[in-house]
């Protein structure tokens, strides 16, 4: 019997490649998606990994991107299942010696917690929130002209900082330089590297915007969801089908690929022109993660109660803590102090766990392909601003970089952002062309490695698929 033949087929069921999918399916086109895993999701797949009955997200957790995206708000995701829960406080941040400043969607209340520096946090956050429906389509897509110039000049202004520097130009006291520090450092980069400021902005603004929720019932329910919608559009999913070359493809027009530079080398790198081979085979992967689940017999008891009111904490201090953390992790070295990003999300939705448990869910950046143990300095964080938290310990599950990459062969080296997301590899990822997802003629690539980058929002794919069918049309 002959083979049958699709439009496309997408490599990789990550939230990219299912947005990839959901677009060329939407356009009337047979579509497949073919995933090496048993479970769709790439990133958004939760497990058991400690204790019966205590689900944890085996990598993200928490979607303020998700729940702002353009693309995934267009869906109708909740018919399928999907809920988002907004915890009271996005974030908190902790400090040894003062109250803890806090991220929520009323910016004037966030500010608040800032002291004297409330106004200068205002100054700076105020237009980016109002300009946010403006500032989206620019910051979620590749490199073109923007249509309103204005509003992305002035983001830019700040953005292309260093992130240590913007600290040090706008606030005064420690505590919002800390609070700035921890949401700069999610580029997991020195902060004194230019545009590091800009994923703390938008981080921040989106705060302001949609809250950071996360989906009721674990990362898995988003990724169900979009599976559900790919398939009542006609698209397929086959599981479990690794893809080695394209000759274990079945006939179709177009191949997108939701894999990073090395994997698509491996898979298709004789079918690409010379230049495109030059330039993947130069690509730069960065830091990775080191990564805790605990099942827990009761809430982490932080000393400020603040705390317990936040879905995400960020624990590192102060701006010169973290600065140093993230500066030793580019060296190649370990911080004894690692800044530690957590999410707690059986304080808001206890579908999570059994009654009167709850898990957490913690990591820490690394050196590229790092195998250090950093159980305890991590604990050490969480319990110098939670004092008896080891005592609620019932089981842990710990993953380093390796770890990481055996279960999700996109994070190379545990880099979890498909690639450094540094100012010379943003928009120009992993191709410095306009349309950097075009790999040859029917062949793209619609991972995280390509803009905007890291996050759950499924842009990539968009942009990726759009660019697709533009080849179709034309």
């Amino acid at each position: 019997m002959a083979r049958q033949a699709y439009d496309a087929i997408v490599i990789g069921s990550g939230p990219n490649g299912l947005a990839a999918a959901i677009v060329l399916a939407e356009a009337g086109k047979r579509v497949l998606v073919r995933e090496a895993a048993a479970q769709p999701g790439g990133g958004l797949r939760s497990a058991e990994l400690t204790l019966p009955g205590f689900v944890h997200d085996i990598c993200s957790a928490v979607h303020p991107l998700g729940a702002a995206s353009p693309l995934f708000r267009r869906l109708p995701l909740e018919r399928y299942g999907l809920r988002w829960i907004e915890p009271p406080l996005a974030l908190a941040h902790p400090f040894d010696d003062a109250p803890a400043a806090t991220l929520e969607r009323s910016l004037e209340r966030t500010a608040a917690t800032l002291g004297s520096d409330a106004a200068a946090y205002r100054r700076l956050l105020q237009p980016l929130v109002w300009w946010w429906p403006t500032l989206a389509p620019a910051l979620l897509g590749p490199l073109r002209v923007p249509r309103h110039p204005l509003a992305l000049a002035r983001f830019g202004l700040a953005a292309l900082l260093p992130a240590e520097v913007l600290a040090r130009l706008v606030f005064r006291e420690e505590r919002a330089r800390g609070f700035w520090a921890g949401l700069a450092a999610h580029a997991i980069q020195p902060l004194e590297h230019p545009a590091t400021a800009a994923i703390g902005l938008v981080l921040a603004t989106l705060g302001h915007v949609v809250g950071w929720p996360f989906p009721r019932g674990g990362a898995q329910r988003l990724a169900e969801a979009l599976v559900a919608h790919l398939r009542a559009l006609g698209g397929e999913l086959e599981l479990s089908a690794p893809v080695r070359s394209l000759a274990d493809l079945p006939p179709a027009r177009q191949v997108l690929f939701d894999l990073t530079p090395r994997q698509i080398l491996a898979i298709a790198g004789e079918g690409l022109p010379a230049r495109v081979r030059r330039q993947l085979a130069r690509y730069r992967y960065g830091p990775g993660v080191f990564k805790i689940d605990w099942a827990l017999s009761g809430p982490i008891p932080w000393r400020d109660p603040r705390c317990a009111q936040a879905g995400t904490l960020h624990l590192g201090g102060t701006l010169l803590e973290i600065a140093w953390s993230e500066r030793l992790m580019w060296r190649g070295e370990h911080a004894r102090q690692p800044f530690v990003l957590l999410a707690q999300p059986t304080l808001f939705d206890p579908t999570r766990a059994p009654a009167g448990g709850h898990i957490a869910w913690a990591y820490c950046h690394v050196p590229h392909g790092s195998t250090e143990e950093m159980t305890e300095r991590i604990e050490a964080q969480v319990e110098r601003f939670a004092p008896g938290f080891r005592d609620r310990i019932l089981a842990r599950h710990v993953m380093d970089t390796q770890a990481m990459q055996r279960y999700n062969a996109n994070y190379i080296g545990g880099d979890i952002n498909g690639g450094v997301q540094s100012l010379d590899q943003l928009w120009t990822r992993p191709l410095r062309s306009l349309t950097p997802y075009r790999l040859a003629p029917g062949l793209y690539i619609c991972s995280s490695s390509t803009p905007p980058g890291g996050g759950v929002h499924g842009m990539c794919g968009y942009h990726a698929a759009c660019t697709a069918l533009a080849d179709r049309r034309s």
